[in-house]
């Protein structure tokens, strides 16, 4: 009884927050992440979890969660004929290299400065979809050469620091590279994978041993969150991928940076008030 009392309600959390970060990984191209990560954080206190850990575990789990659930997204996507995979073997290379950057600066960070990055980073790309700023382009096209792979080797990095699967940051740049909104959306729920993927690993392997780790972890990874998860964000994917197909350019940009803005405040309360 005490062990229905005590899981239950994180159970049932769980599940919800699975199903919502589905639909938002397809109908965004995240993997989800930027919903799990805050709502598991906040799970993860209520049943006790240390908060030296607790932002680790929660970015270390939503990274785990984003495989299926971008494999899920691409798969419709790609049905759709919406990935654009020249972008993709042309970013692909830096941004798995960025997230394994990022995994590693990650693991040597405390919770407060995962947060705050998490904040800070969700806040400025909501206002950039918020605000009537779809038509502003700094280029015709994707940059070509070094300096083109700077900005996805940053998206990489930022993302698996925040345990989310790109999206939310290579949408952004896509758009000021005049990359159309459902094909940057498409194809950054490919990128999901190739951060997810190394993300995830690295987690595992940088919190072994850690004693402050809650029951069945794998390093950060918390393999109970990853199972009830998981399934629900596959699931739920390709419902999100109906209504981004269904919306305007204008109505996409404006529900995805509402979205975030109303993450962002929470993160930043709960990180700078606590």
């Amino acid at each position: 009884m005490e062990f229905i009392e005590l899981y239950l309600p994180l159970i049932l959390l769980m599940l919800a927050t699975g199903l919502v970060g589905g639909v938002m990984a397809g109908l965004m191209g995240i993997g989800g992440g930027i919903v799990i990560v805050p709502v598991l954080e906040f799970a993860l206190g209520f049943i006790g979890v240390d908060p030296q850990i607790r932002m680790h575990v929660a970015v270390a789990t939503s990274l785990a969660t984003i495989i299926p659930t971008s494999i899920s997204s691409s798969r419709a996507h790609h049905k759709r004929g919406a990935v654009d995979f020249s972008l993709a073997r042309h970013w692909g290379p830096a941004i798995f290299f960025g997230a394994t950057i990022g995994t590693w600066l990650a693991a040597q960070a405390d919770s407060a400065s995962l947060s705050a990055i998490f904040a800070i980073v969700a806040s400025f790309i909501a206002l950039k979809m918020i605000l009537p700023l779809e038509n502003i382009r700094l280029t015709k096209a994707v940059p070509k050469g070094p300096l083109g792979q700077l900005c996805p080797g940053i998206i990489g990095m930022v993302s698996t620091m925040m345990g989310i699967g790109g999206g939310a940051m290579s949408v952004t740049a896509l758009t000021i590279f005049n990359v159309p909104i459902h094909r940057a959306v498409a194809t950054s729920a490919f990128f999901g994978l190739l951060i997810a993927v190394p993300g995830t690993i690295g987690f595992m392997i940088t919190g072994q041993g850690n004693a402050l780790l809650p029951p069945g972890s794998i390093g950060f990874v918390n393999v109970i969150g990853f199972l009830i998860l998981s399934p629900a964000t596959f699931l739920a994917a390709p419902l999100g991928v109906r209504i981004a197909h269904a919306l305007t350019q204008r109505q996409l940009s404006i529900t995805f940076g509402s979205f975030l803005m109303i993450v962002a405040v929470r993160m930043l309360y709960r990180t700078f008030m606590s």
